[in-house]
C-alpha cells in the first residue's frame, strides 16, 4: 500500500491518469499535470493564494454573458490563445506551398449567422458615423488560384471603441456581414473606420490588468472569418497600421504579417480611407468555431 507523499503524488496522479483510454485525452491531461505540479511546486502558493486563484477561476464563469466571454478573454490577456494561433500557423504554413495568410485568435466577440450582404454593401447600419472605409481583396487557394462563392464574414468595433452587443445605440448585428466572393475570387465591402479599444475591464481579467499595471487598449483592427467547402476555415484579424497600440496589444495578438495598409485619401474635401486585403486558404475541412457570444 502506498500512501500519498509531496514527493510521490505526482507520479500516483499519471498512474491512475494512465488509464484514460482516449490517446490524446491522456496525453494532454498527464502534461497538464506535470506542469501544474511543476508549477506548485516552484511557487509553493499559500492556503490564502490558492483560495485567490479559486475564487479568480470562478469569477471567470460568473463574468460570462451574452455580452462577454471572460473565459476567453482570459486566454487572450495571458497570451495562450495566441501562442496556440501561432503553434497551429506552423502547421497550417507546412500545407500550404507557397502562399499563406496568418491565423489570428477569434476574440470573445464574434456571432455566428451574421446578415448576407451585397458585394458593395455597407455594414455600418443605422446612424452608425465614422470615416468611410472601404475594405475589397481576392480570397485565393493555397496554389493562387482565386476561389469563387468563398464565404467572407466580417466584424468590428465602431469608432467609438464599442462592438454592437456592448451598446445598446447600436442596431443588432451592425458593423457585421458575410459577403461572397465573386467568379474572380474578389470580394468588396464599405464601413467606416474601426477604432481601437480596451478590452472590458469589470471583471477578473480588468482586475489582473490592473494588478499587472498593464493597459487594456487593443490597436483598431478588422475581424475576417473566410470559408470555403474543401478548405480550412481561416480565422484572422488586420490591424490598422500607425495605431499606438500595435506593439503593446494587451492580447498579444499582432504579428507582422496582420498589419494592413489603411490608406486616407481626400476627395471634395472630405477624407475617406480604403483597406487592401487578400486571403490564402488551405484544404481541410470546413469547420467552424462554437461563437463565444449568442
Amino acid at each position: 500500500m502506498t500512501f500519498v507523499t509531496k514527493e510521490n503524488i505526482t507520479e500516483l496522479v499519471l498512474e491512475v491518469f494512465e488509464r484514460t483510454p482516449e490517446p490524446r485525452l491522456r496525453e494532454v491531461m498527464q502534461s497538464l499535470v506535470k506542469h501544474l505540479h511543476a508549477f506548485i511546486r516552484e511557487v509553493e502558493p499559500s492556503d490564502t493564494e490558492f483560495e485567490q486563484g479559486c475564487e479568480f477561476l470562478v469569477s471567470l464563469g460568473k463574468n460570462t454573458s451574452e455580452k462577454k466571454n471572460e473565459v476567453i478573454l482570459a486566454s487572450d490577456i495571458l497570451g495562450a490563445s495566441t501562442l496556440i494561433t501561432l503553434i497551429n500557423n506552423v502547421k497550417r504554413a507546412e500545407q500550404a506551398g507557397q502562399f499563406q495568410t496568418e491565423s489570428a485568435l477569434l476574440g470573445p466577440f464574434w456571432r455566428a449567422n451574421a446578415p448576407f450582404c451585397e458585394a458593395g454593401d455597407t455594414i455600418a447600419r443605422g446612424n452608425t458615423q465614422g470615416m468611410p472605409l472601404e475594405v475589397r481583396g481576392v480570397v485565393y487557394d493555397k496554389h493562387g488560384k482565386p476561389l469563387a462563392n468563398a464565404t467572407v464574414d466580417v466584424w468590428h468595433a465602431s469608432p467609438i471603441g464599442l462592438y454592437e452587443n456592448q451598446d445598446d445605440a447600436q442596431e443588432n448585428m451592425n458593423l457585421r456581414g458575410r459577403f461572397k466572393t465573386d467568379a474572380h475570387g474578389a470580394y468588396f465591402f464599405k464601413t467606416v473606420r474601426p477604432a481601437g479599444y480596451p478590452v472590458p475591464t469589470n471583471g477578473p481579467c480588468g482586475d489582473l490588468l490592473r494588478a499587472q499595471l498593464r493597459h487594456p487598449n487593443r490597436p483598431a483592427h478588422l475581424h475576417f472569418m473566410v470559408s470555403m467547402p474543401g478548405h480550412k476555415v481561416l480565422i484572422t484579424q488586420v490591424f490598422a497600421d500607425g495605431d499606438d497600440n500595435l506593439t503593446s496589444d494587451p492580447v498579444f495578438g499582432v504579428t507582422a504579417l496582420l498589419v494592413g495598409h489603411f490608406q486616407e485619401h481626400v476627395t471634395d474635401g472630405k477624407t475617406h480611407a480604403t483597406l487592401t486585403h487578400d486571403f490564402h486558404l488551405t484544404e481541410g475541412d470546413m469547420t467552424f468555431p462554437h461563437p463565444p457570444i449568442p
